[in-house]
Parts: structure tokens; C-alpha cells; sequence
């Protein structure tokens, strides 16, 4: 594949419409970094695209694969990429030149809605704003890597690494710890500091804080200080940053575990938070196409490519419709009044239906300045779509847009709704968004039976262990711990350990016989 693509320049008269859009867009309160937009052509489009949106990354079979499967789905009509932006500051977006000038428009209105998100959504807060350059700065050097190592071995080992890169803790950019060195507990010099004793009169010390108890006190806490340390000392969720601090790797090996890391970072939010910021940017291109842009002549064709966008079908979950419907139900709820403990706990749904439609809505009420757009403004800031959901979600929204489980009935021919419970159809969905529906695995002994083995466990959230793939991800963890590594899972109800020695895979139930790891999950 290419390392290169052609761009151009936009036409004088799409140039004219981006700075309109944009105006139109701040006027709407959307707060966003400069946009430099480009036009592609079809095969640079599909370039980039298999890259991740970016221009330039290192070389590796994963990109070739990836072009070839957007490609062939643009050449069979079976998608088409319209638009691509990426977060950054400055954001870039790449547009398709083949597209009408109404979906340009559409497109341009939907871009500078993403770049609001990124700016503003706390998920992004903590991306690297220049990752443009980042990515280039790790193709080069994989490529001096390459040029000193070769390309079979460098290849071999990127492959090892990108196979784990999903094992990281997206939430550990948002807790802060006290350097190690700071820590009471960890403190050895501050032991009578942290000795309990209670305020007295020199003559009334030795009865109100007896010496055998303070004796007591220092002999616990000279105990757990010199309690042989685990590693970890706690059960540590990123397990690529325990295997770059733990593991024997050579120097050039642990410059590429730390770069996908890095990058793995990067798109962890784009995965958390898919169906709020494809919602949020839907519903901005479609405000400001119908309220200030769209033409007389462009509406047939924008309606219908916006439906296209929007449409759906039973057991299929679209992130533009359920993204878009819930902003503009959350956004109608509170302006209607239709939130609050009474409303939450009613159970009469009639009742919740007509809560506040009695009341006549002033027209300043709806929109700009109204109650439910500051709202919306509020989730876009501070949600992902796990919160979107678990807080937002309603028994009506659900009705009204038929998301309930489905199955086919060969018997009609037909997909037919088999669960219509409200309270399983959103635990079933918030299950399928934790954690991008990747299990959630802890590394709890990194010194397992004093042998140096790695112990990890796997913490069921909703998403089973698949072990095909289990089984291979074992072996290449194996590769950069160079010891044995275990993996503790329930499988059908049993709690089962399963190991690879760099030779063979064996499994066995847990039972007390087994020694225990450090910690458990």
C-alpha cells in the first residue's frame, strides 16, 4: 500500500460555505478548534482511512488488509466514506470530491459538530491534541527500528504488541496518586506519625494512651511494612504498562509496546463514546442544514441521504439514530418539565407520556437558551455512552423507537420482538457497551508461586471469555513476560486456570491444592 495520498485544495465556492458553516455553527454556541478541511479522491481517501485518519503511520500488514477491505466495499456500492476528522488541534477533516455539493455541506456542518466534542467532551480532555505529529513521530522511528532490527523481526513483534493493545484502563487517565515515594503507607520514616494517639494531660498519657497499646500499634505497622512487597501491590487493570515496566524487554521492544500503548490511549474515547458523539454531530448538521444552510433545490436529496443515515431495522443498532433521538428526547423531557424524583418514580407510563404537556412552551423556551439546550450542552460535556445511557435511557424511549430484542421466526419469515422488559434490554446494552465489549482482564501476581509467573484474572462485567481468542492472547503475553502465564476464568459455571508455557496450553480447576495469587479481583 502507498504511504503517500493526493490532495487538493477546496473549491473557491465549498471554501466560502466552510467559513458560513462555521459562523453559523459558534452562533449556535459550538466551541471548536480551526478545521483545515481537505478534498480526496477515492483511492486517498481509502488510503487514509485504513490508516486511522491519519496521513502517515508506521509500516505494517494490518493497513494494507484494512485498504483493501474499504476499498472493495467502495468499489460493490456496499459503503461509502463521505468524511473523516480527526482529533486534533488543529482538527483535520478529508472530504470525498466525488460528493454533492449539498452533502459537502452536510458533511462540513457534521465535522465542525465532532470537533465540538472533542474540544469540549471530558473523555477527549486527556488525548494528545497533537497527534498528527505524534504519529508520524512513531513511523519513524518503527522505521529506524526496522532498518537496525529488520522487517520480519520488527513486524513479528508489532503483531504481538497490537494483538494486546486493547488490554489498557481507559479510566487510569483521570486518577491521580500520590508519588509512590509520598505514600503513608508505603512511608517507612513516618511509623510513630501514624501511631493513634489521644490528646491528655502529661499526668493522665500513660492511662489515656496506655505504652502496651502504642507498643502494640508500632509492632502491627513495623509488620506490614516489612511484609515482603507484591507486585502489583494492587490488582493493575493496564496491563501493557505493567509488562513495560516488568517485563525483559529489550529497549527497542519496549519503545514499540510503549508507542501502540500511546496510541491505544488515543482511540480509547472514539470507543467509549461512538453512539454520543455520531448523535451529537447528527443532530448539529441536521439544525444547521434546515435552519441556515440547506437550499430550496438540495432538500429532496438531503432528506434522503439523511434518512439513509438514520435508518435502521429490527435487531440492528444504529449509533446516528439512537444517538440523535436521545439528545433530541432528553433535550424535549426538560423543557416539558419531564425529569426530577417525582417523574423518575412513576411508574404509570400514560402518566410520564402527558407530564408537562398541560403547560403551554414559550417560544423562547425551544432551542438557543432553552432548558433542554443547555441540557444536552451539559451531557455532551460529561458523559460517555455508558452514563448517556444508564442516565438518560427511557421505558417510552424504548417503545417509541422499538428497541427490543429481536429474533427471525422461520414460521412467518419476519424478525419478531421476544423480550420487551425494559430493565434487560438496557442492562443487555450497557453490557455490550462496557469496555468496548472486550473482557475486563487484571493482572493480580506478577512473582505467581514464587516462580516468577504472571497471574490474571479475568472480572465477568456482562462479557464472557472467549477462549479461542483467550487462548492465542495468553501466548503472546507469554512472549514478552518470557515466563509462564496464567489466566484465572468461570467457564460454564467453573472457575478454571489456564496456563501457556511457551510450549503447550493446559487448563485445570481452582481448588485449595492450587496456590493463591497475591491478589484477588
Amino acid at each position: 500500500m502507498s504511504v503517500g495520498y493526493t490532495s487538493t485544495e477546496l473549491p473557491g465556492e465549498l471554501e466560502e460555505q466552510s467559513e458560513i458553516i462555521a459562523e453559523h455553527a459558534r452562533r449556535e454556541d459550538l466551541d471548536f478548534y480551526t478545521v483545515l478541511f481537505e478534498m480526496l479522491d477515492f483511492e486517498s481517501i481509502s488510503q487514509v482511512a485504513a490508516y486511522g485518519g491519519f496521513p502517515q503511520r508506521y509500516p505494517h500488514w494490518r493497513f494494507g488488509m484494512e485498504y483493501e477491505r474499504i476499498s472493495k466495499q467502495h468499489r460493490y456500492g456496499l459503503g461509502k466514506i463521505y468524511e473523516m476528522v480527526i482529533n486534533n488541534d488543529p482538527c483535520y477533516a478529508y472530504l470525498l470530491n466525488d460528493n454533492a455539493f449539498v452533502d459537502q455541506k452536510t458533511v462540513m456542518a457534521h465535522v465542525y459538530a465532532h470537533c465540538d466534542f472533542f474540544k469540549n467532551n471530558i473523555w477527549f480532555s486527556r488525548t494528545n491534541r497533537k497527534m498528527m505529529d505524534e504519529m508520524a513521530n512513531h513511523a519513524t522511528r518503527i522505521r529506524r527500528h526496522i532498518d537496525k532490527r529488520g522487517l520480519i523481526e520488527v513486524e513479528s513483534f508489532l503483531d504481538t504488541c497490537l494483538s494486546l493493545e486493547s488490554l489498557i484502563d481507559p479510566h487510569s487517565m483521570f486518577i491521580r496518586r500520590l508519588p509512590a515515594a509520598t505514600r503513608p503507607e508505603e512511608d517507612e520514616t513516618c511509623i510513630e506519625d501514624r501511631i493513634v494517639r489521644y490528646p491528655a494531660k502529661g499526668y493522665m498519657d500513660r492511662y489515656i494512651n496506655p505504652p502496651d497499646a502504642l507498643a502494640a500499634d508500632r509492632a502491627k505497622l513495623e509488620a506490614v511494612r516489612d511484609k515482603p512487597r507484591t507486585i502489583p501491590t494492587n490488582p493493575h487493570r493496564d496491563i501493557l504498562l505493567f509488562l513495560l515496566k516488568w517485563a525483559p524487554l529489550e529497549d527497542w521492544q519496549a519503545d514499540i509496546l510503549a508507542m501502540v500503548r500511546e496510541e491505544s490511549y488515543y482511540f480509547a474515547p472514539q470507543g467509549q463514546t461512538k453512539i454520543m458523539n455520531e448523535g451529537w454531530a447528527t443532530y448539529w448538521h441536521s439544525t444547521l442544514m434546515t435552519k441556515y444552510i440547506l437550499r430550496d433545490s438540495e432538500l429532496v436529496t438531503y432528506a434522503d441521504h439523511h434518512a439513509g443515515t438514520l435508518a435502521t431495522s429490527p435487531g440492528r443498532l444504529n449509533p446516528y439514530k439512537v444517538g440523535v433521538e436521545l439528545l433530541r428526547d432528553i433535550e424535549n423531557r426538560w423543557n416539558r418539565g419531564q425529569y426530577g424524583k417525582d417523574y423518575d418514580e412513576c411508574d404509570d407510563i400514560e402518566v410520564r407520556r402527558r407530564w408537562g404537556r398541560d403547560k403551554d412552551v414559550p417560544k423562547n423556551v425551544v432551542g438557543k437558551g432553552s432548558p433542554g439546550r443547555e441540557k444536552i450542552f451539559e451531557v455532551r460535556k460529561i458523559c460517555n455512552d455508558i452514563t448517556f445511557i444508564d442516565n438518560y435511557l427511557t421505558p417510552e424511549f424504548v417503545e417509541d423507537y422499538n428497541l427490543f430484542h429481536y429474533r427471525f421466526d422461520p414460521a412467518t419469515n419476519r424478525m419478531v420482538a421476544v423480550n420487551r422488559d425494559f430493565k434487560r434490554i438496557k442492562q443487555q446494552l450497557l453490557f455490550s457497551l462496557t469496555n468496548h465489549s472486550q473482557p475486563f482482564i487484571f493482572v493480580v501476581d506478577g512473582n505467581y508461586a514464587n516462580r516468577g509467573e504472571l497471574y490474571l484474572v479475568h472480572q465477568h462485567n456482562g462479557v464472557d471469555l472467549q477462549m479461542r481468542f483467550a487462548t492465542e492472547t495468553l501466548k503472546n503475553v507469554q512472549k514478552l513476560w518470557g515466563r509462564p502465564v496464567h489466566i484465572q476464568a468461570v467457564v460454564d459455571d467453573e472457575m478454571l486456570l489456564f496456563t501457556y508455557d511457551g510450549k503447550e496450553s493446559r487448563h485445570q480447576k481452582i481448588n485449595d491444592e492450587l496456590p493463591k495469587p497475591a491478589h484477588e479481583v
